[in-house]
Formats: C-alpha cells, sequence, structure tokens
C-alpha cells in the first residue's frame, strides 16, 4: 500500500477496459465546495500519466469540469468520472461536487463506488455537511480515507489536521482515524511559511521527496526519526486494535519488533472492511513536475488497501413486478445487471448514460431490458422496456474512448439510450431485473416558469422532460390549481443549473414568475342567496329562479349539495343543473378568486318557466345564487399548512424554533435523534417556506434536513387576506 518500502510510480497510460473486476477499483471523491478535489482528480491522472504535465487530455480539455457550465460557475456541478490506470489496476476516479445543491450527484457517486476519498483543506476544516456524509457511508460500511489538501495555505498544520479528522469523523474510536505520512518541509520562505516538499512514512520510516519534482525515496536522518516516533507507535496500535490476530496486541506489548510485512497486511484488511481510516497528505505538482506530493502514496492506497468490486455487496434486485431474486454477485459471466447512475446531453452524440455493471457483461449493439422505478410524482417517466445499446466508452475530458466491453466491477458511458434514465436498471431482456433504488433527496425549493416567447413554448416541455430525465433531484410539476410550471430544484445553484442548461443545452428560454401556493375559500358562517336569471328578447328566452341556503362544513369536506325543494317548484330535471352551476360557481371562487371548499348548499325554493326555462339557465341561477349568497357572508381565505419536520444538530435547535415563530409557525414536538441532533416538528403555513431550502441551510451552516407535507387548509389571518383580496380585485 502507500508506505510499501518499495513503492513505485507503476506503469503510464491510458484507461483501459478491465479484464477482471479484481483489477478494479471504483472511489469516490468527497468534500466540501473549494477542498480541492477535482484539483486531486487532475493530480492523480498526472502521476498514473493519463495527462499531461498541464492536467490536460489530448484535445486539451481539463480531465474533469468539462461541462461548459461548470466553466462559467467556477465550480463542479456535476459527477464526473476519471478513469486511470495504476500498477495493472483501472482506478475509477469519480469527482463529486461539493455545493450541498448538488447532492444528487454526490449519491450518484456514492452508489458506483466502493470506497470513498474524504478531501479535507487545511485551510478551511471539515464542515457539517462533510461529516454527514461520512456517517451515512459508516451506515452502510463503506471504506474510507483522509486526504489533507491545501498544505500549502498560511498556518496549514498538518498534524493539527489530522486531530480534527479524529474528532469530526473518529466518534466511535478516535483511534482509527491515524495519518500514515507525515509532511517534510522545505527552508522557510520570506512569508515565514515552510512549504511541503515531502513525505516521511510512519510504518517504513522511509522519505519520500518531491523537491525535483518526481518521488525520490531515501533513508531519514538521526535527527528525523524521534521526529515520528510517537506518531509511529500510535499508528502501530491503532493497526494492531484492528488485527485479526488477537496475539498480535500481546506480543508488541511484550516489545516484540512487529513485520513491516505484516503491520501493511493488517492495515489493508482494516482498511477494506472499513473499520481504519488512514489520513494522507496530497499536494499537486509544482511546474514543471510530473508527481504531486502524495500522489504516488494515495494510489498506492487505493490498489492496496481499498476493496474491490467483488467484495463489495450489491444492492438487492427484484423482478420488475416485485418479486424477490437472489443476491447478486460480481460475476462477468452472470447475469447482466447494470445501474444508470449518471444521465447527461452531448449535442453531438445524444444521451450519453454513465452506467455501473454490478454482474455479467455490457457489450454493444445487444438489446437489454429497461426497468425503472417510476418517479411519476417528480415528473419522470416511468416505463418497462427494451433498448437497444449503443457504443460503449470511456471518457477522457470532452473524449470517449470506445470500448469493446465492460465486466462486471467495471464503469462506462453509453450513448443513445433513448428511455433509460439516471436510477434505472439495465439487464437482459429474457431475465428482467430491477436493482433497489438509492436514497435520492426530496427538492423542497419551487422554481415557477414560464416560456419567453412562443417560440420557446414550443420547445418547453421537451426541455423540462430531458432535464429531469438526466437528474432525479429534480421534480416536475403542472400545477393544476395555480396553471404554474413549477420545477423544484434543491437550492438556488441547482436552479440556475437548470435555467442555465435549459437555454443552453436545449434552446429553451423561460422566465422566471412569483410561485403561487393553492389557497381555497370557505364561508365563515351561515348565509343564504337568490339566484334570478331571467331573460326575454325574443324567441326562445331564459327563465330560472333559485334559492339556496350555504353553512360551513368541517375541514376536509369539500362541497355537499342538498336538495330541500318541496312541491316541484324547481322541476326535477333542473336540479342537477342547480347543482352543476354551484359546482361551477365554487371552482372559480367567490371572493378571490380561489377555489371554494368545506360548505354545504342546500337548494330551498325556485321557480320555474314550462317553456322558457333550461339546463343552461338553472346553471345560470345556480352560480348566481352562491354569488349573492358570498356577498353577504363573512369569507375566510384558507391557506395550505404544511408538517416541516426538520433534523438538526442540537447546538441550532434555537435558532430554528425561533426562525418557526417568525413564519407564523408553530412547534408541535421535539425528539432527541442520533449524533447529538434533534428532530423538531412543526406546522407552518405554505406561504411562509417557500425558501426555507436556502433559509435553512443559512440558519444550520448547511447541516440540518427537512422534510415537508401537506396537513391542512386553515384561515389566513384577516390582514393578509385583505392583502390578498385587494391584489384580487386589481388583477381583475
Amino acid at each position: 500500500m502507500g508506505d510499501k518500502a518499495n513503492g513505485h510510480p507503476g506503469a503510464a497510460g491510458r484507461a483501459t477496459a478491465a479484464d477482471h473486476p479484481a483489477s478494479v477499483r471504483n472511489v469516490v471523491l468527497v468534500g466540501h465546495s473549494g477542498s480541492g478535489k477535482t484539483t486531486l482528480v487532475e493530480a492523480l491522472a498526472l502521476t498514473a500519466g493519463a495527462v499531461n504535465r498541464a492536467g490536460r487530455v489530448e484535445d486539451g480539455t481539463a480531465v474533469s469540469d468539462y461541462d461548459d457550465i461548470e466553466h462559467r460557475q467556477q465550480r463542479s456541478v456535476q459527477l464526473s468520472l476519471v478513469p486511470v490506470d495504476w500498477d495493472g489496476y483501472k482506478i475509477n476516479l469519480l469527482d463529486t461536487p461539493g455545493y450541498a445543491d448538488f447532492v444528487g450527484e454526490l449519491r450518484a457517486g456514492l452508489r458506483a463506488a466502493d470506497a470513498a476519498l474524504f478531501i479535507v483543506s487545511a485551510a478551511d476544516g471539515v464542515d457539517g455537511a462533510t461529516r454527514m456524509v461520512w456517517e451515512e457511508c459508516a451506515a452502510v460500511g463503506m471504506p474510507r480515507a483522509i486526504v489533507v489538501t491545501h498544505l500549502e495555505a498560511a498556518r496549514a498544520d498538518f498534524r493539527e489536521m489530522t486531530r480534527t479528522c479524529a474528532e469530526a469523523f473518529g466518534a466511535d474510536d478516535p483511534d482509527a482515524v491515524l495519518p500514515l505520512y507525515l509532511p517534510l518541509h522545505g527552508a522557510k520562505g520570506p512569508d515565514g511559511h515552510a512549504p511541503v516538499t515531502g513525505l516521511v512514512g510512519l510504518l517504513s520510516q522511509r522519505i519520500f521527496d518531491y523537491a525535483s519534482g518526481e518521488r525520490k525515496e531515501s533513508e531519514p536522518g538521526e535527527d528525523q526519526l524521534p521526529l515520528i516516533e510517537d506518531a509511529r507507535n500510535k499508528l502501530i496500535e491503532g493497526i494492531i486494535a484492528e488485527s485479526e490476530d488477537e496475539s498480535l496486541m500481546d506480543r508488541y506489548l511484550s516489545g516484540e519488533d512487529i513485520d513491516f510485512k505484516t503491520l501493511v497486511e493488517d492495515l489493508e484488511r482494516a482498511v477494506a472492511r472499513g473499520t481504519f481510516h488512514p489520513v494522507l497528505a496530497a499536494a499537486p505538482a509544482a511546474d514543471g513536475a510530473r508527481q504531486g506530493i502524495g500522489t504516488v502514496e494515495l494510489l498506492e492506497l487505493i490498489t492496496g488497501g481499498f476493496p474491490t468490486p467483488l467484495e463489495h455487496p450489491a444492492p438487492a434486485v427484484t423482478t420488475p413486478g416485485g418479486a424477490a431474486r437472489p443476491a447478486l454477485t460480481c460475476d462477468p459471466g452472470g447475469p447482466l445487471v447494470a445501474e444508470v447512475v449518471k444521465t447527461a446531453s452531448d449535442p453531438y452524440v445524444g444521451r450519453v448514460s454513465l452506467v455501473r455493471v454490478f454482474s455479467g457483461t455490457l457489450r454493444p449493439d445487444e438489446t437489454v431490458h429497461v426497468s425503472g422505478h417510476g418517479l411519476a410524482d417528480r415528473g419522470h417517466e416511468d416505463h418497462d422496456v427494451d433498448e437497444r445499446i449503443g457504443a460503449l466508452s470511456s471518457p477522457f475530458g470532452k473524449q470517449q474512448r470506445t470500448l469493446t466491453s465492460c465486466i462486471a466491477g467495471d464503469l462506462a458511458c453509453v450513448a443513445k439510450l433513448n428511455r433509460a434514465e439516471t436510477g434505472d436498471t439495465l439487464s437482459a431482456k429474457d431475465n428482467p431485473l430491477l436493482m433497489e433504488p438509492w436514497d435520492m433527496p426530496d427538492p423542497l425549493l419551487p422554481l415557477a416558469i414560464q416560456a419567453h416567447s412562443k417560440a420557446d413554448e414550443d420547445k418547453l416541455s421537451q426541455g423540462l422532460s430531458r432535464l429531469v430525465a438526466e437528474d432525479p433531484t429534480m421534480r416536475l410539476e403542472q400545477n393544476q390549481d395555480t396553471h404554474q410550471v413549477v420545477l423544484w430544484c434543491l437550492g438556488e445553484a441547482h436552479a440556475d443549473v437548470a435555467l442555465e442548461r435549459l437555454r443552453s443545452r436545449y434552446g429553451v428560454q423561460v422566465d422566471v414568475v412569483s410561485h403561487k401556493v393553492s389557497l381555497r375559500e370557505t364561508f365563515a358562517g351561515k348565509s343564504g342567496g337568490r339566484g334570478r336569471h331571467v331573460k326575454q328578447s325574443g324567441g326562445h328566452g331564459q327563465y330560472a329562479i333559485c334559492e339556496i341556503g350555504v353553512e360551513p362544513l368541517p375541514g376536509g369536506s369539500g362541497i355537499e349539495f342538498v336538495d330541500k325543494v318541496v312541491g316541484g317548484a324547481v322541476p326535477r330535471q333542473f336540479i342537477p343543473s342547480v347543482e352543476k352551476g354551484v359546482r361551477a360557481q365554487a371552482a372559480r371562487g367567490v371572493a378571490a378568486g380561489y377555489p371554494l371548499i368545506d360548505v354545504r348548499i342546500t337548494l330551498l325554493d325556485g321557480k320555474a318557466h314550462s317553456v322558457d326555462s333550461s339546463d343552461a339557465a338553472f346553471q345560470t341561477a345556480g352560480a348566481l345564487a352562491l354569488r349573492e349568497a358570498a356577498a353577504d357572508a363573512r369569507i375566510h381565505l384558507l391557506e395550505p399548512v404544511a408538517e416541516v419536520r426538520v433534523l438538526v444538530g442540537d447546538d441550532h435547535v434555537g435558532a430554528v424554533m425561533s426562525d418557526f415563530s417568525g413564519r407564523r409557525g408553530r412547534v408541535v414536538g421535539t425528539e432527541q435523534a442520533p449524533g447529538g441532533r434533534t428532530l423538531v416538528r412543526a406546522e407552518v403555513p405554505e406561504i411562509e417556506i417557500g425558501r426555507y431550502a436556502v433559509d435553512l441551510r443559512s440558519l444550520s451552516q448547511g447541516t440540518a434536513r427537512f422534510s415537508r407535507s401537506y396537513a391542512r387548509h386553515e384561515p389566513m389571518p384577516p390582514q393578509l387576506s385583505e392583502r390578498i383580496r385587494e391584489q384580487a380585485q386589481d388583477v381583475s
């Protein structure tokens, strides 16, 4: 692994198709925005010989972050795959966005990977969101290592950062989060900062000097060994504590010098099991250098300590109908089961799907079955169809290098899967299977949009459908009450990227408008009205008179129509006409244009004409009667109230509860949750939480999560209700 006494840089070259799952390593890089994930990926690719010294592939583009939007926004917004070869292994590096709005891309990367590298900036420390992802990985036993970057920053202290990492990530066992190397510093510059020039291996007690731009190994000086003694002893004790050989600790404590090879083998096993989490240091290569500090050590850790796909349990599978199926094994000769972990659109080749193969072998031009989970509530098409696989390729920047096949455990890009979407399962057409879905965050920030012009309106529907096909964390809503098209996103940056993709990829210009909530109206008390529709203008006239009573009902009752006409004052054939007119008027509203609910409308009396009465006349009379009843009554505007559940760290509970009060909310309960968190439950008017996804992130420093669900409609405060009525009158 990374501290092997005779580590070497491995054979340079570009990634090719893997020939066996044991030679594959799938690694996802996790960390907050600006921690240096993409820079590290490029440094690893440079060390492995996949790119030139400028960190570029042959066409001159960066090995990662090649999306035009990413260039404009200067940050990662999507999952990127960078495959490299190292010492006979194929390493699939999955670079994820660090910004919270793109957590869906992070979850996709976690699904496709077998191990994770947590990237921590020595300048910024560990943020709360990164800790939460660590806990998610811990819950499923994913192997993890930590890489400290930005060692060149002023006041950067590697030893202090390792202590911070142990506190943040080693809640259960701080001694399982320990460094494998310590950085070596050169002479101090004019600013008093001593740059990092190399590493010293704590196990091997060897110096790895990168000052020349190439890794050079040497013996440490006598004055250097005492500086690492304490850290080395602690590391050895941490490794032995995780060893399967229970006699090893007794031998060590009795003074026996444990063999270097034994320590490395135990370390590798503990890392692969996910019980020990080494901390490493990394820095990009200096100008003209080929190897960045710590990149060789990191590549050795990945190939020697991280598990193969053979060791990583595959997600459960069922038939598309839900029947259980045997657990998958990572066997290239087994039944085909692969999953689409990312979908993108290319202006030249169309839809491109990044696929992780869990079983079997995927080949070009074969027909596969596509099974989806049916996210109809998010605007995603439900499907269960056969599709023909297009070309298979491996990405390098904007280039796609053709592959002849993709075996179990490996990843590849598939062209022209026109129906498959992110999260869908690809399997043999004669043995269709469905993988259990991964957890996707619910988009809770509404973005109401409308086409900018008639030309945009014609393209809007197709553009939106493609957008949500690429990103299952978006939800498309056609609100029947407000007649708005609403794109639900994870945050403002997520929304900005969606609008930019609509414009640049699909040629659709949209305008953002104010999001409306679905208000309702109801009667505050009893009332009555008389509807008279009498017209005579030569020929056939119109004659209908009806009298109604209206009274409020409990919430959730809807509209109840009761016939109490006696003596045939309204002929039986016209009573349904009155009900139809009343219900139509109720749907249009009686005060501010919002649907009327929770009332009983009773038809009491009326008059008809033997010739001039008609279905249409009594519909009109019913509507007029309801409007007259409303004119003489107090009408409540009802607003939807949501039940909001917030999982937040104990330090921020007070701020969250205070914020609810400012939103006219009512806290209905709290309960303790694991990990020093509290679940706060509150009822809050929906009109007050349109931007809560953004505001809560600010309140909790990005560490809180929330969910919402409709609870009921209830009366608005009079002053707010009156303002909305005035706005409705101005519009009319």
